[in-house]
């Protein structure tokens, strides 16, 4: 397939916001796409690189190239290119760069090197296109949604399911089933603005400790175990006291959801960011283990000895859990009857703040495990943390957003009077939003070098986020974990911004 057709696809689908459309542009693709384009035409679509992080820079980016004048890159070519460039290291690294991305864009078309662009930075989004594309791909196939949808959900991979279904057709759907040793893409959760809220819409319902934990799938098989992430990856060897835990239970064929999470002396949690280094350590595991050891907490279970538990409604599931796994090692829980027990969820969410978690997840009693999915019945509730914060520059956009200031860097005041960067977002903002920042920031503006737009510090902007965590990127030692713009406070001051100092106050954890 050429690059052009599937840039051409990716403007529509983002140019459109009817559902039926994409579906529509998605499926007359995948009918003309041959099996083995599949593995990169998805990721693309959606804006992700099958290499992850490239090590690219604006620097190497934005050296102009002349365009080529007819399209002739297929995607596979551009992913064999693409696969070169994210292994490049060592001496000589940055000039081998520059000379593959002149390269790649020497042989693309102008809307090529744009639609490129967009990849490699990351501008590239196209929402929950992946649902979208079960759709398309059932449409271009003749295959039941359904159908298509439970085999993403088991084989873990939409490229997988869609390479078998091009080259075989529906029957290949029956290929896929949960099988111990093959991770499935975990069931997420949606969000509620509160407990109470969460509990009118489920009735019966549990509610459970939300952790700020990593998520992990603990597959055994007789004396096998293997512990995956969220993303799917096998990180069982960084986690020696994990497969322990999985050999002492009960069972002997399993499949597991859960979180590790490294607890303090005082059995508090640590932060997320220490949790997180640990699970990505690669190097002296033992050492790593000793200094920060995680603890693996579950609160469902997919297979046991052979049965698929999937369909099984919560309460069922949980009961299995209870059998399989001893309390200690089970999620805080609390079971309500309905809206009437409301406060009895509330006081719980209270006691698991005191506990330093991070919030609740509510869950219905009869529904069943929507994997790779955010099913309904699971709604998470948290603490919305905000910051007013000042905006000291932002970045041209690309994709839907060319031409729109989109990126911004945020900045909290410091204690001489400057302004310290917490971190960046593009997230939160409607097309009315961006047009207005647009405006407004390039009144503001005293310096661009083509990409970046430097700002007075003029403009306040309220922004929630999940969490702090360390930095060395940043000068005050930490950054903003999920930040995003509430909205504007043009009725405030930046000396009435928050400042480095009460934000540290506010996550004693992180202080750097």
């Amino acid at each position: 397939m050429l690059l052009t057709r599937l840039a051409r696809v990716s403007q529509e689908v983002a140019a459109t916001s009817a559902r039926s459309r994409k579906i529509a542009l998605l499926a007359e693709l995948f009918r003309e796409a041959e099996a083995e384009d599949v593995p990169i035409v998805i990721p693309y679509l959606a804006g992700r690189l099958p290499q992850g992080r490239l090590g690219v820079g604006w620097k190497v980016l934005s050296r102009p190239v002349a365009p080529a004048d007819e399209p002739t890159l297929t995607v596979r070519e551009v992913d064999a290119l693409l696969g070169a460039l994210g292994k490049v290291s060592g001496p000589g690294s940055q000039a081998e760069r520059a000379r593959l991305v002149g390269e790649l864009m020497g042989a693309a078309t102008e809307d090529e090197q744009r639609f490129l662009f967009g990849l490699i930075t990351g501008e590239v989004r196209q929402g929950a296109l992946d649902a979208v594309a079960v759709e398309g791909l059932a449409q271009a196939t003749g295959a039941p949604p359904d159908a298509v949808r439970r085999a993403v959900m088991l084989a873990g991979s939409l490229q997988t399911v869609a390479e078998a279904l091009l080259a075989d057709g529906p029957e290949a759907l029956k290929r896929f089933r949960l099988t111990v040793g093959r991770p499935v893409l975990p069931m997420l959760a949606h969000s509620a603005s509160s407990v109470a809220e969460a509990v009118e819409k489920l009735g019966a319902c549990a509610v459970e400790e939300k952790l700020d934990g990593i998520r992990v799938q603990v597959h055994r098989d007789g004396d096998t175990v293997r512990v995956h992430t969220r993303t799917l990856d096998d990180i069982t060897d960084r986690l020696p006291e994990v497969t322990r835990a999985a050999r002492e239970l009960r069972g002997e064929r399993f499949i597991l959801d859960g979180e590790v999470i490294s607890f303090d002396a005082d059995g508090r949690p640590r932060s997320f960011q220490e949790t997180a280094g640990r699970v990505g350590s690669r190097v002296d595991v033992a050492t790593a283990a000793r200094e920060v050891p995680v603890s693996p907490v579950f609160f469902d279970v997919l297979s046991v000895d052979g049965r698929d538990l999937l369909d099984l409604p919560f309460t069922g599931r949980h009961a299995e859990l209870a059998r399989l796994v001893p309390e200690p090692m089970r999620v805080r829980r609390t079971v309500v009857s309905g809206p009437g027990d409301a406060s009895e969820a509330e006081e719980f969410l209270a006691e698991t703040l005191k506990r330093g978690h991070e919030g609740v997840v509510v869950k219905g009693l009869d529904a069943p495990y929507s994997a790779g999915r955010r099913g309904a019945s699971w709604l998470k509730v948290k603490p919305v943390h905000t910051l007013d914060l000042v905006v000291l520059a932002a970045e041209w956009g690309h994709g839907r957003r060319t031409g729109k200031l989109s990126n911004l860097h945020l900045g909290a005041r410091t204690a001489d009077g400057g302004f310290a960067m917490l971190g960046k977002t593009f997230k939160g903002m409607t097309d009315a939003m961006l047009a207005w920042q647009t405006e407004r920031l390039r009144e503001l503006a005293v310096d661009e070098d083509g990409y970046v737009v430097t700002v007075r510090p003029e403009l306040v902007v309220e922004i929630a986020y999940d969490g702090l965590q360390r930095s060395t990127r940043y000068p005050a030692g930490v950054t903003l974990r999920f930040a995003r713009v509430v909205r504007y406070r043009e009725d405030k001051r930046p000396e009435e911004a928050d400042t480095v100092e009460s934000l540290l106050a506010a996550h004693p954890e992180v202080r750097p």
